[in-house]
């Protein structure tokens, strides 16, 4: 039961939390990310994800510290205000939940597009009903489904390893080598889509048992083992479709096991498609809806959405919210506009993360000083490399989201 100031109880130790960090990566990124990433990196494609992996390290280790010392439910958003004032942290906040909700929409999406095809957004709103109501009966319920789901994605994707290594490569196809650094980025930006899920264990710092020490060992390790799994992948992937065969999948990884010449575990790769969608579904409800309460406790989103369910001791009224929204956008637009938004907004938010790490000293844990200023610049560079209907659209929603800070503070004045 949560305590009776709204507080959340600290359940989660080191091994729920890799899961839930690892559930949010090893999910549907790799399998919907990369084969765009592929459309804009071609034979680069590796180079791509080195460069997203590194600018994941960053925007890691400057969480990670930060979690530690401040290890309470919101992530970014407290960091911000702490470090740096009340609108950096509202920014942050505002940027996450505008991105992630949208990632959420982008993972509902995925389940549909594999699932179903021909009705992806019916199944896609569906999805998100019932997860929703999964997270609404405990963080710990959560983690368990988490950790069903993960160790069955983990399953699949080693079938597909296996046989892209080990099968048929006669079918793999090249691009002209044309592409440039810009290609290189934007793919960059798109493979980190799928690796920015090490923030679900930040903003569950509230409910993480002995915080200091187990946040920053959860979001290693989960952050490496996420990226040994892509990079198996996507060698297998080129190996046995090349850059343009991979490029024009719609499902890649099943591809990949058809054209390696296991054709019969297709069907297994799309189920396991769908689990670590939802999946990762689950996980980003979960770290939104704790964002969302953050924000609501200090009244930048409605008062209301701060509230604790007295049994099961989630934020319930904002899990819904989130929820309803993410249903919305499911129904309304398609996974490359989600995944583009997404990946351009939850790059200022961690822009912001990092700007706040470098305000760290030494007796605060301060990461080596070139992290922070590696994953700044990063942000901002791979963030801009994005397609341009990403970034002009990202920048509109955080200009509303400023704006209405800006209502907010004169109201109260």
């Amino acid at each position: 039961m949560a305590m009776a100031d709204g507080e959340l109880r600290r359940r989660l130790g080191l091994t729920d939390s890799v899961v839930i960090g690892l559930g949010s990566m090893v999910g549907a990124g790799i399998f919907a990310a990369l084969a765009p990433a592929a459309t804009a990196a071609g034979s680069w494609l590796l180079l791509a994800l080195a460069v997203a992996a590194l600018l994941a390290y960053c925007n890691a280790t400057s969480s990670a510290r930060l979690a530690a010392l401040f290890p309470v439910s919101g992530g970014t958003y407290i960091y911000g205000r702490e470090r740096l004032g009340p609108f950096w942290g509202y920014l942050a906040g505002w940027g996450f939940v505008a991105g992630k909700t949208a990632s959420c929409a982008a993972m509902a999406l995925t389940v549909g597009s594999y699932a179903w095809p021909e009705h992806a957004r019916v199944v896609a709103v569906g999805a998100v009903v019932a997860i929703t109501a999964v997270n609404y009966t405990g963080v710990q319920k959560s983690a368990t489904a988490t950790r069903i789901i993960v160790a069955a994605v983990l399953a699949v994707l080693s079938l597909v390893v296996a046989v892209g290594l080990f099968g048929n490569h006669s079918a793999a196809l090249s691009l002209p080598d044309r592409v440039g650094p810009r290609g290189v980025l934007e793919a960059a930006g798109l493979l980190f889509f799928a690796f920015a899920g090490y923030a679900r264990i930040a903003t569950l710092g509230e409910e993480v048992r002995e915080p200091r020490r187990i946040i920053p060992r959860a979001i290693m390790i989960a952050l490496g083992l996420a990226l040994a799994v892509y990079a198996l992948v996507a060698i297998a992937a080129l190996l046995t479709l090349g850059p343009a065969g991979l490029a024009r999948s719609i499902d890649p990884l099943a591809r990949v096991v058809s054209a390696g010449g296991a054709s019969g575990l297709a069907p297994v790769v799309r189920i396991g498609a769908v689990l670590a969608a939802a999946g990762s579904l689950l996980a980003l409800l979960l770290g939104v809806s704790r964002t969302t309460l953050a924000m609501a406790r200090d009244r930048y989103l409605p008062s209301m959405l701060a509230a604790v369910h007295p049994r099961y001791g989630v934020p319930h009224r904002a899990e819904l919210a989130v929820g309803a929204v993410a249903a919305v956008v499911a129904a309304s637009f398609d996974l490359r506009t989600a995944i583009g938004f997404s990946s351009f907004t939850v790059l200022v938010y961690y822009l912001i993360a990092n700007l706040s790490a470098a305000t760290l000293s030494t007796a605060e844990s301060r990461p080596a000083r070139w992290i922070p200023i590696v994953g700044a610049a990063g942000c901002v560079i791979v963030g801009l490399a994005l397609p341009f209907a990403s970034v002009l659209t990202g920048s509109a929603v955080l200009l509303i989201g400023a704006a209405w800070y800006v209502i907010r503070i004169r109201s109260a004045r």
